[in-house]
């Protein structure tokens, strides 16, 4: 058994033994359940995680996999399992609370509008959203991570000879465009072989629409998705899909040129200008929604784009126009006409996080049959200029299926979208739930306005955790002791559903053991995240940040498990984890 020393002062040293992980009380009691004369053999091991785990598909196979994985620890004996081994084995990879081995199995033949998508906003921004570097390594890291929705700015540079990729109207510096499409044509499917989406905010010339089209195509080439028609009546499969590149944007608006039309609107496009100018001088200050155009500006400018989008998509470059796989824009009028239907084309809206607020006080079930056929993007409100992000059930409840993050966004949020996204096997698909996409025999739509009920219970138990002491330093969170963490356990989901709950502290102690319950009602179990995060506590009020993860419940394994913690930008730790148990129960009420 190890010490440590913590200097108190130069001539003084305080001095704790790093007390040895013990299997828990339960987990004792198990093993002699499921052993005999002190040996857990094959099958003892194989009933224990069919009758136990849950795992009902579990073969010897697999208890074989598990004895493998312990024979390098001196605690492994030739006949089976001792409790040493047993208990490494469900601290170990091959027990996490997640299967260890993800595999897409949802149905990936639905159209695109059954799924969320990993999304990203202002994919290539580095940092804060007004005077951060622009960079093609957060194009990266998002797609190694399977964001599968990338958004790029597109914008004129300073000789209005080629194309940059900036946050217009900032002190953001830029990125060439032919730098970005490169990375993600490198980097696409790395982690995932499912299409990946291009939003572009078209801030473009003619001359330069017709750059870009030369340029997407000559790089992308076959990897492109062009639909055979302008329109799409549906949106096809992610499954058919694979390998693809969507482009998606909506028709070009504010400096497009023709020769046919510039005297015509020549006034109107001084005012307009005058008009941006002054909504970005009072976005600075934080009163606007956001700092792009998109979907933020005032009535005017949405009424005049309304009057020429049919003339712009005339005029667009052919060649890029028939990039435009996914068609965005708003309809002229208001959130009516905007969530309208029409039977023969689909498309993309994107609202504002505050915009959304406000219309599913009023339009809540026309926003979820709009997203049954069609796509919602939600994008942050502009006055998060330090690239913070909001809550995503908002979307997630009313079918939006992009909801994008600034990915450079550490928090909370970022981290429940890490986790929603770590189901599906990690591919940056999740299926919506069922009640998103039904229809009843009246022509009826899920209301998330209605009070739902309680359909299953989350049981969990917090056992113990260790790995603090190999990945910080042993005076990270404490100079003059040991650390004294505590557990939060909560759900993020439904508004009904949404709950923390805390452990107690234990003092000093790099491998504490709190042996906690705790019950967590659901109304919307398909929807909700278990968040757990450890903290070290200081009676000064500050607690520090010591692991976190988020679990879909969805896909949550029952028994005693591993659940591994990661940093605040979602990297794993390499040997901190929690030992856990889970169990998911129906209530009578449910069907």
């Amino acid at each position: 058994m190890s010490k440590q020393s913590f200097r108190v002062c130069f001539c003084f040293k305080r001095i704790f033994k790093l007390r040895a992980t013990e299997p828990p009380q339960d987990v004792r009691n198990l093993f002699n359940q499921y052993s005999e004369n002190g040996t857990m053999t094959l099958e003892h091991l194989h009933r224990f995680l069919i009758n136990f785990q849950g795992e009902e598909y579990a073969t010897k196979d697999d208890a074989q996999a598990i004895f493998h994985t312990v024979k390098h620890l001196n605690i492994f004996q030739r006949r089976g399992l001792h409790l040493e081994a047993f208990f490494r084995f469900l601290l170990g990879d091959l027990n996490t609370a997640l299967p260890p081995s993800p595999t897409v199995h949802h149905d990936m033949n639905a159209p695109l509008s059954h799924y969320y998508l990993f999304t990203g906003h202002n994919s290539y921004l580095t940092g804060n959203q007004l005077s951060s570097n622009s960079s093609v390594e957060p194009i990266i890291d998002a797609l190694k991570g399977n964001v599968r929705v990338i958004e790029l700015d597109l914008w004129a540079n300073d000789k209005k000879d080629d194309i940059d990729v900036r946050h217009g109207g900032t002190a953001t510096s830029p990125v060439k465009l032919i730098k970005c499409l490169q990375a993600i044509k490198e980097y696409a499917f790395h982690s995932s072989e499912y299409p990946v989406v291009i939003t572009f905010e078209d801030h473009l010339t003619r001359n330069l629409q017709e750059k870009v089209a030369k340029m997407v195509t000559e790089i992308f080439g076959n990897m492109l998705f062009r639909p055979e028609s302008e329109y799409l009546s549906e949106f096809p499969s992610p499954e058919s899909l694979k390998k693809r590149i969507i482009i998606s944007t909506k028709p070009p608006k504010e400096y497009l040129d023709t020769e046919s039309s510039s005297k015509g609107r020549e006034g109107k496009k001084k005012m307009k200008d005058s008009a941006e100018e002054h909504t970005r001088m009072k976005e600075r200050h934080g009163s606007r929604d956001k700092i792009e155009t998109e979907g933020s500006m005032n009535e005017a400018e949405l009424e005049e784009e309304d009057i020429h989008q049919d003339e712009d998509l005339q005029n667009a470059v052919p060649d890029y126009r028939r990039l435009i796989a996914i068609h965005a824009g708003k309809l002229k009028g208001g959130l009516d006409s905007w969530l309208s239907i029409d039977p023969y084309k689909v498309r993309r809206l994107s609202l504002s996080e505050q915009e959304l607020e406000n219309a599913v006080r009023t339009h809540g079930t026309e926003i979820v049959r709009f997203t049954q056929r069609n796509l919602l993007r939600i994008y942050p409100k502009g006055t998060r200029i330090n690239s913070s992000n909001y809550n995503p059930f908002v979307g997630w409840m009313h079918g939006a299926q992009m909801v994008a993050f600034n990915m450079q966004g550490l928090g909370k949020h970022l981290n429940i979208m890490q986790g929603l996204f770590r189901a599906n096997g990690g591919c940056g698909y999740v299926k919506k739930p069922d009640f998103l996409l039904e229809i009843g025999e009246n022509n009826e739509i899920f209301d998330p306005s209605e009070s739902l009920p309680v359909i299953k219970v989350l049981k969990v138990k917090v056992y113990m955790g260790e790995g603090w002491h190999l990945d910080f330093h042993h005076t990270h969170f404490d100079l003059y002791s040991p650390p004294d963490f505590y557990v939060r356990v909560g759900i993020a989901g439904a508004p009904a559903d949404t709950k923390t709950m805390e452990t107690r502290p234990i003092e000093d102690d790099w491998t504490p053991s709190w042996n906690d319950s705790f019950e967590f009602p659901l109304t919307v179990p398909e929807l909700a995240i278990l968040r757990v995060e450890v903290r070290e506590y200081d009676t000064s009020g500050k607690s520090e940040f010591a692991g976190q993860t988020c679990l879909p419940i969805a896909e949550l394994r029952s028994g005693i498990r591993s659940v591994p913690l990661h940093s605040r930008k979602g990297e794993k730790y390499k040997s901190v984890r929690l030992l856990m148990r889970f169990n998911l129960e129906e209530t009578r009420d449910s069907d």
